[in-house]
C-alpha cells in the first residue's frame, strides 16, 4: 500500500469518523426534541380530557363520543374510547399532515421516545390516550436526510481533495523513489530536479550528493578494476620477460662456457705448446707463447665470471642452496674485508624453477646494493622455507637507503619487487638501527613430503 494512500486512508476514516459524530448528535437532538414534543402533547390532551370527564357523567359515552369527533386529532396522540364491555367506540382520525409517509422502522427505533399509554377512566368506559411520535420522527427524518447526503457528499468530496492534495504534496518523493529506483537499476547519472518544499528540497539535495559519491565511488572502482586488471597484466608480461631473459642468459651463459671455453683452452693449449718447442731456440717467440698463456687465463677467469653473472651453473645442477652459498663465497673473495654470512634454516629442494631464480637474483640483487652502494661491513642473509612459502631476509649495517630510493629510476628495487609480486609474493625493504637496511621477500611455495639438508 502506498504512503499516498495510507494517508488519504487515515483521513477519509477522521471525515467518517466526524460525520458520525455530526450524525450521533443529531439523531440525540431529534430524539430529544421529539420526546419533549410528545411528553407535551401528551399532557395536554390528558388535561383537556380530564376536564371534560363531567360530559361522560351527564350524557354518557354517546356524549364523550360526539365530544371526540368533534375535537378531531390531538397532534402526537392516539385517542381511543371504549365502552364498558371493552368495544372499541371511538379512535382518532388518521393524520393528515404528511398522510401517507413514516419514516424507517430503523430511524424511528434511534430517536422514539420511552412513552406509555395512559388511561382516563369513565363512569361506563375508558379514555386511552397512546403518544404518537410519527409526525414529529418524520419531521427529524426530513431534516436527517438532507443532513446525511450532505455529509455524505462532503466527506466524498473531501476525501476527493484531501487525495489530490496529498498527491501533489508527496510527488516530490515520488520523484526521489524513481531516481532510487534508477540507481538500483545502475543509472548512476540519475540526478532530481530541484523539489518543492524545505523537507523535499532538503532530501533531494542529500540525494543528489550520494548519487555524486556513488558515481564517482563506481568510477573509480571501475578505474581500479582496471589499474588491478593491467597490473596483473603488466606482472604476467614482467614474469614472461624474466623468464625469456633467462632463457637467453642460460643459453649465452652455456655457449660462453662450452664453445668459448673450449676455444679459449685450446689457445692456451697452443700457446704452451709454442712456448715448448721454442724453448732454447727462439727467446722472442717463447716469451710470446707465455704471453698468449697469460691471455688466454684472463680470457678464461672473464667468460667464467661472466658465465656466472648470466646464470649460476650450480642453481642448474645442484639447486638453490648450493647456489646462494656460491654467491656468497664470490663476494667474500671479491670484498674480503666485508663480513658475510648465510643462514639456510631449512632445506630447499622444494623450491626449484622459476622461484628459485628469484630468489636467487634478489639475493644476487640485495648483496650488490649492500656492497656497492651502502658499503657495508656486515652482512645476513637469513633463507627459511615454511609450510607455503619461502622467506629471504637479507639484513646490513650500510649508509641506509637513500632520500629517493622510491623513485622509478631505482631499477634494482623495481626489479627486485616485481619478481617478488609476480608471482604471488611480496616485498618490503626498510630501514633499520641508526643506516642499515632490513630486505625482506617471500614467495609462496608447495613444500614436498620428502627433502634433504642443505648446507648452510
Amino acid at each position: 500500500m502506498s504512503l499516498r494512500l495510507q494517508i488519504n486512508l487515515i483521513i477519509a476514516t477522521m471525515l467518517l469518523a466526524f460525520a458520525a459524530l455530526l450524525v450521533g448528535l443529531q439523531l440525540k437532538d431529534t430524539g430529544r426534541g421529539v420526546h419533549e414534543e410528545i411528553g407535551g402533547s401528551n399532557l395536554v390532551a390528558i388535561q383537556v380530557l380530564s376536564q371534560v370527564e363531567a360530559t361522560s357523567r351527564d350524557g354518557g359515552l354517546s356524549a364523550m363520543t360526539l365530544f371526540l369527533q368533534g375535537l378531531g386529532r390531538i397532534r402526537g396522540n392516539e385517542i381511543e374510547l371504549y365502552g364498558e364491555d371493552g368495544a372499541l367506540l371511538y379512535r382518532s382520525p388518521p393524520p393528515r399532515y404528511k398522510a401517507g409517509r413514516d419514516a424507517p422502522q430503523w430511524y424511528a427505533r434511534l430517536v422514539a421516545p420511552p412513552l406509555k399509554a395512559r388511561e382516563i377512566t369513565l363512569p361506563h368506559g375508558r379514555v386511552v390516550v397512546r403518544p404518537d411520535p410519527s409526525r414529529a420522527i418524520l419531521d427529524g427524518w426530513d431534516e436527517f436526510v438532507p443532513l446525511l447526503l450532505t455529509l455524505l457528499v462532503g466527506v466524498v468530496f473531501a476525501n476527493g481533495l484531501a487525495y489530490w492534495l496529498v498527491g501533489r504534496a508527496l510527488h516530490p518523493f515520488q520523484q526521489l523513489a524513481q531516481g532510487l529506483r534508477g540507481i538500483a537499476l545502475g543509472d548512476y547519472g540519475t540526478r532530481l530536479p530541484v523539489l518543492r518544499g524545505r523537507e523535499a528540497g532538503g532530501l533531494g539535495e542529500d540525494f543528489n550528493s550520494m548519487a555524486q559519491s556513488v558515481q564517482d565511488g563506481m568510477l573509480a572502482r571501475e578505474k581500479a578494476r582496471a589499474a588491478t586488471v593491467a597490473l596483473a597484466e603488466n606482472r604476467e608480461l614482467t614474469q614472461v620477460i624474466q623468464t625469456r631473459i633467462e632463457e637467453v642468459r642460460r643459453q649465452i651463459a652455456r655457449e660462453l662456457h662450452d664453445d668459448l671455453g673450449q676455444q679459449v683452452t685450446a689457445i692456451k693449449s697452443l700457446g704452451f705448446a709454442i712456448s715448448h718447442r721454442a724453448q732454447g731456440q727462439d727467446v722472442r717467440i717463447a716469451e710470446s707463447a707465455r704471453m698468449v698463456v697469460a691471455c688466454a687465463d684472463a680470457m678464461y677467469e672473464s667468460v667464467h665470471q661472466m658465465v656466472g653473472q648470466l646464470r649460476p651453473l650450480a642453481l642448474d645442477r645442484f639447486g638453490l642452496a648450493d647456489a646462494l652459498q656460491d654467491l656468497v663465497e664470490q663476494a667474500r673473495t671479491q670484498h674480503p674485508g666485508v663480513h658475510i654470512q648465510l643462514q639456510i634454516e631449512s632445506p630447499l629442494n622444494a623450491v626449484h624453477g622459476e622461484r628459485a631464480t628469484a630468489v636467487y637474483r634478489i639475493a644476487q640483487e640485495s648483496l650488490t646494493n649492500a656492497l656497492r652502494h651502502a658499503q657495508a661491513q656486515q652482512i645476513t642473509l637469513h633463507v627459511r622455507a615454511e609450510p607455503q612459502q619461502l622467506v629471504l631476509e637479507v639484513r646490513d649495517d650500510g649508509r641506509g637507503l637513500h632520500k629517493d630510493w622510491e623513485q622509478t629510476s631505482h631499477f634494482g628495487v623495481i626489479g627486485m619487487r616485481e619478481r617478488a609480486e609476480s608471482l604471488g609474493g611480496t616485498f618490503v625493504i626498510e630501514p633499520i638501527g641508526a643506516g642499515g637496511v632490513r630486505m625482506r621477500a617471500t614467495l609462496p611455495i608447495q613444500m614436498a613430503t620428502d627433502t634433504e639438508p642443505d648446507r648452510g
